[in-house]
């Protein structure tokens, strides 16, 4: 049975292509000298209630033991979707402010590094330990505030200041990242077991 919070879940990756669609719609009319606004508008929407209903599937399945094992893998591929697809579309259709395109690269690719270093660390331990960093959720804020930025257009200040912002977060919660996985990958199979053993525990208790 597929609980409330994966239903919600499930929405918002299919807000992924109707977000894509009105925002390239938004491009191709302002590359034609008539920009439709509705179209900007309705990618304004359908970016809006995706994100936030990220937070609502995820207090649901707290709040309400929802929890479950496809709301786990859904939930990174719904929010990975929603930002690589804003990144990458509101850099390469010609909407009046877009971003540059180092920092859809520099997001794609820390995540890539994260994948397979993550992958790394199983084939060698068997097991991943990721611990959470408060760089890595300013990032993603940050992130937000820019596509946010884009999407309503604001020009004060321009857009490229909190996109700068966003990508030394990401730059550098990348860096943190990495360094944690480079410690396990030279740290003893043994010690790496205790270490997820006792993470294990952490998790546990707080839960």
């Amino acid at each position: 049975m597929i609980t409330l919070a994966t239903k919600i879940t499930l929405v918002r990756i299919l807000l992924v292509p109707v977000f894509i669609t009105f925002a390239v719609y938004y491009g191709d009319s302002v590359w034609k000298g008539n920009p439709v606004e509705a179209y900007r508008y309705a990618a304004m929407a359908a970016f809006g209630i995706a994100a936030i209903s990220d937070g609502i599937d995820g207090f649901i399945a707290r709040q309400f033991n929802q929890e479950s094992f496809l709301g786990r893998w859904l939930d990174p591929l719904a929010d990975k979707s929603l930002m690589l697809s804003a990144l990458i579309v509101l850099s390469v259709t010609p909407w009046p402010d877009r971003f540059p395109l180092w920092f859809p690269i520099l997001v794609i690719s820390r995540d890539v590094a994260l994948i397979v270093g993550a992958i790394l660390i199983k084939l060698v331990h068997g097991n991943v330990q990721i611990d959470p960093h408060w760089t890595g959720k300013v990032a993603t804020i940050a992130q937000i505030t820019a596509i946010s930025w884009v999407l309503l257009q604001w020009t004060t200040p321009p857009s490229i200041y909190p996109t700068v912002v966003a990508g030394f977060f990401t730059a550098v919660s990348s860096i943190i990242y990495m360094r944690g996985f480079l410690h396990q990958i030279h740290q003893p199979t043994d010690q790496h077991t205790t270490d997820q053993k006792t993470q294990d525990q952490r998790d546990q208790a707080s839960s």
